[in-house]
């Protein structure tokens, strides 16, 4: 009995090592690419805000992802500047509720059957790169994120923190590139 009872626990361990190292795998796979920005480098213009002294295009990046883990049910955008002169930086994009069979969006595309929310420009949609003048290089932050569920409840003017709460409460993978952008 005691033998049985010690083979049964070196499969369970033996799974959740395996399944962990499946996990891993998956996740490493999983990729976020961008035609129009490279990562660490100057955001192009069209990425860039058109207000507030800024003159860009403001439209949001074409962006195509790969290989979710198995259990992937739906998909997160968020586009985060960490570096702005906040407590909790700057919201440009989030986007949720992006169905599985979703692989890429193009440039400027609204995403059929997705949720856009409310961004720190108090508008929803996607607000493009601006930082203050003289603040030195701002990093925008594209991250996609799986999903293990199909729908999260959001309302489209909930805050972005509160957005981003529930994206990572529910993320099982994720992937970023990052855009620079400097005002001088």
């Amino acid at each position: 009995m005691r033998k049985i009872i010690l083979l049964i626990v070196c499969l369970y361990l033996g799974g959740i090592i395996v399944s962990s190292a499946i996990d891993k795998v998956e996740e490493s796979t999983f990729k976020l690419t961008s035609n129009e920005i490279v990562h660490n480098s100057q955001l192009p213009n069209a990425q860039i805000y058109n207000g507030y002294g800024c003159n860009g295009s403001n439209v949001s990046p074409q962006l195509s992802w790969n290989t979710p883990p198995i259990n992937t049910k739906s998909f997160a955008i968020i586009c985060h500047d960490p570096d702005a002169p906040t407590p909790t930086g700057w919201y440009h994009w989030l986007v949720v509720n992006i169905p599985l069979s979703v692989k890429s969006v193009a440039q400027g595309e609204k995403i059929k059957g997705a949720t856009e929310t409310i961004t720190d420009f108090k508008t929803i949609g996607y607000g493009g790169a601006c930082p203050p003048k003289g603040h030195g290089i701002h990093h925008y932050n594209f991250t996609i994120y799986a999903l293990d569920v199909e729908k999260l409840d959001v309302d489209k003017n909930e805050a972005p923190t509160e957005v981003e709460k529930k994206v990572i409460a529910h993320s099982i993978a994720k992937s970023t590139i990052t855009g620079l952008y400097e005002r001088k």
